[in-house]
């Protein structure tokens, strides 16, 4: 099923490119060429992560622009990549099962709901919504553990920039130092700590995501399609630059939307599986203490705390990610000819 059907505009009729579905891809080069896209966007998108997870954590609010620089003067560049080694490591397969995850669902969702007589418009937005779900959680089985282990050595640091001497948190020599550290004191279970609310965090976040991508993607090109196309004797057809553009936007757009409504979860997420309590002889702080522990500290306001990095990276990322991720398609397609 094509989810980029041409849209019509009262006599004007728009021919969007044809969507690339699970069954056309050559699924080898689909996952190699894939894996080497996406970690070069990990890597430029990496120290604004390290930047929200920090702002997350620490217990006062520090501006996000005075914390890079205090992290730049003393850290060094070094320090905006704590933990990127091993959030590598994991990038690589938790991408692999969200990219399978997501192409599937959405075939076979969007056939089904299509056959169910929904229009294509509803069919498209469905079929997103759910790949978004079922993709964000297939990865959340190898993401977890990889994101408990990177964000504690994100937060380690030296001088004024470090939270583990302020907060009394554990210091570790590495992915594989921490690792050990965590399954000796916790086992498996502390490689798995928040697991329950990334899953309420990022399957929601994802099928949000994905849900308003397709109506935003629908929507600019029902407003601007033919100022940036050009017409042909069969219509209006846009150009690839017109195309990217929209593509970039509907992603921005999509990730404000996300950003909002999961920021809270994000940020409790994040401190259950940083803060273990051990410093201060306790037990590993519950969710509802966790909440707790940021209202005391600011009130409702605390929990978006690192907002601003984090709809940064989301849009920054959604954007390059979803641009890419249309361009891997169209270059691990088995018949190359028909999408020229």
């Amino acid at each position: 099923m094509s989810l980029s059907a041409a849209e019509d505009d009262s006599a004007t009729e728009i021919h969007l490119p044809a969507d690339i579905n699970w069954e056309m891809l050559d699924k080898s080069k689909f996952f190699l060429v894939g894996a080497a896209l996406f970690s070069g966007v990990s890597a430029a998108l990496y120290p604004i992560v390290v930047l929200k997870t920090r702002q997350q954590v620490i217990t006062t609010q520090i501006p996000c622009l005075k914390m890079a620089v205090s992290i730049l003067r003393n850290e060094g560049f070094r320090g905006f990549y704590r933990g990127f080694g091993t959030s590598l490591t994991g990038t690589i397969p938790a991408r692999a099962l969200y990219m399978g995850a997501l192409e599937m669902t959405k075939s076979n969702v969007g056939t089904a709901t299509v056959q169910l007589g929904f229009s294509e418009a509803s069919a498209s937005t469905i079929a997103n919504a759910a790949a978004g779900l079922s993709a964000a959680m297939a990865a959340q089985l190898v993401w977890t553990p990889i994101d408990v282990v990177s964000q504690r050595l994100m937060v380690q640091g030296n001088g004024n920039t470090s939270c583990c001497s302020a907060l009394r948190l554990k210091n570790y020599n590495g992915g594989i130092d921490a690792f050990r550290k965590i399954i000796y004191s916790d086992g498996l279970r502390g490689l798995y700590r928040g697991f329950g609310i990334s899953i309420l965090t990022y399957a929601p976040s994802n099928a949000v995501w994905w849900g308003s991508y397709s109506v935003a993607h629908r929507v600019i090109w029902g407003c601007i399609g033919c100022y940036c196309c050009k017409k042909d004797e069969n219509g209006y057809r846009p150009d690839g630059k017109a195309v990217v553009a929209v593509q970039g936007l509907s992603a921005a757009m999509a990730s404000g939307v996300s950003a909002l409504v999961t920021m809270p979860l994000d940020t409790v997420k994040t401190r259950l599986q940083v803060l273990d309590g051990e410093g201060n002889g306790q037990k590993s702080p519950t969710i509802l203490q966790t909440v707790r522990n940021l209202v005391k500290e600011g009130g409702f306001a605390a929990c978006y705390r690192g907002l601003g990095p984090r709809w940064a990276s989301m849009s920054m990322s959604a954007t390059t990610m979803i641009t890419t991720y249309e361009f891997l398609k169209r270059l691990s397609t088995k018949n190359q000819e028909s999408f020229a």
